[in-house]
């Protein structure tokens, strides 16, 4: 079916299409819509939603519901989300699956409501304390963030880990047309969930390992799980980056406005391509090399003043220069000011090669 939609209503309507029958959460700008929509449409499909008394006891909530085997999630924005984060770790100590939607708002501390995309440390990097990691997809359309719902349940429960949603703002507020597949979902079995029978008992879930052995033992098998995933589930896009001197790097709104940006150039005669992460963690590293094989430079564009430029300097390891182009504080770049810093960088490229034929040979 297709509809005009809000992107952190089709969140919602993604979530009980895969399932989901389960929302704990307290509203935040910019996110608030997606309890508001959950208020509205998840009772209508026998589910229960409840606005908790904070965001602490939502994730708390969370973590008992993904405990019995339901399909649950919750969602906020940055200064929800931090409160969040002793919760989040224990979850993945507890190698539970749910879904989480960070729908980024300006920071640090309460910051503005303008979108940013600062909170990539806080759920690429984990957060909360311990060794772990959590699955991070980044939408960048209404129709993503349904699409990528659905496959964040399914991530899920696949490591029985959180899966997390991180959009910033706009892609929270905007509305497009977006279509959904009404169909069957099969929720997978859980046996290791707690049921409340007799039977189920002993599998009741902790994340707290008194022993120092059994905890480490613990922590390699999370470490295994996450290499598995790394090789399994990096997703990424290319745009005309086959023949591209400059490659750009961006996700969720900032990589639409780059995706502008290289149509700009290429009116233009400019060689310039476009490589978008999808998965932020496990982040794309080997398809970023490969993209990046052939360039002159990388332009890393963000909504911060950098942090997913760590992660590509990281993965292409001194073999292209890598610089960095950020906007802070809810300003967000436009087509003409990334295409008017990509010409400069050309225009520095072109009289380097040129001094470097006038050069004398000894």
């Amino acid at each position: 079916m297709r509809q005009l939609c809000k992107g952190n209503v089709a969140i919602v309507k993604a979530a009980i299409l895969a399932g989901c029958r389960s929302f704990y959460g307290y509203p935040i700008t910019p996110a608030s819509e997606i309890a508001e929509a959950a208020a509205l449409y998840i009772p209508q499909v026998g589910g229960t939603f409840l606005q908790a008394e904070s965001e602490v006891a939502a994730i708390n909530m969370v973590y008992g519901a993904a405990a019995s085997g339901a399909r649950v999630m919750t969602a906020s924005s940055g200064p929800g989300v931090s409160l969040m984060q002793e919760g989040i770790s224990y979850i993945a100590g507890a190698e539970l699956p749910c879904v989480i939607v960070d729908v980024v708002r300006g920071g640090p501390g309460l910051g503005n409501i303008a979108p940013e995309q600062s909170d990539y440390f806080a759920m690429v990097k984990g957060g909360g304390h311990g060794n772990y990691r959590n699955i991070v997809l980044a939408p960048a359309s209404v129709q993503e963030m349904a699409d990528l719902t659905v496959l964040a349940f399914e991530l899920a429960d696949k490591y029985r880990n959180p899966a997390i949603i991180l959009a910033d703002g706009f892609i929270g507020q905007m509305m497009e047309p977006l279509e959904l597949e009404f169909r069957e979902v099969a929720v997978p079995q859980k046996p290791w969930a707690v049921k409340g029978t007799p039977e189920t008992q002993k599998n009741l879930i902790s994340s707290i390992f008194l022993e120092p052995d059994d905890l480490e033992d613990h922590q390699r098998r999370l470490e295994a799980k996450y290499k598995r995933a790394q090789q399994e589930e990096p997703r990424w896009e290319l745009y005309d980056t086959d023949d591209a001197d400059i490659l750009l790097v961006g996700y969720g709104i900032t990589s639409r406005i780059l995706r502008s940006a290289v149509e700009a150039a290429r009116s233009q005669g400019q060689r310039v391509g476009l490589f978008r992460p999808i998965t932020l963690w496990p982040f794309p590293s080997d398809a970023l090399v490969k993209a990046a094989a052939n360039v002159r430079q990388v332009l890393v564009v963000e909504l911060t003043n950098g942090q997913m430029v760590e992660d590509v300097r990281l993965a292409l390891n001194g073999r292209v220069p890598v610089d960095f182009y950020g906007r802070t504080g809810g300003n967000v770049p436009s087509v003409e000011e990334i295409h008017a810093d990509v010409l400069g960088r050309l225009m520095l490229l072109l009289e380097h090669e040129m001094l470097g034929r006038m050069m004398p040979v000894r």
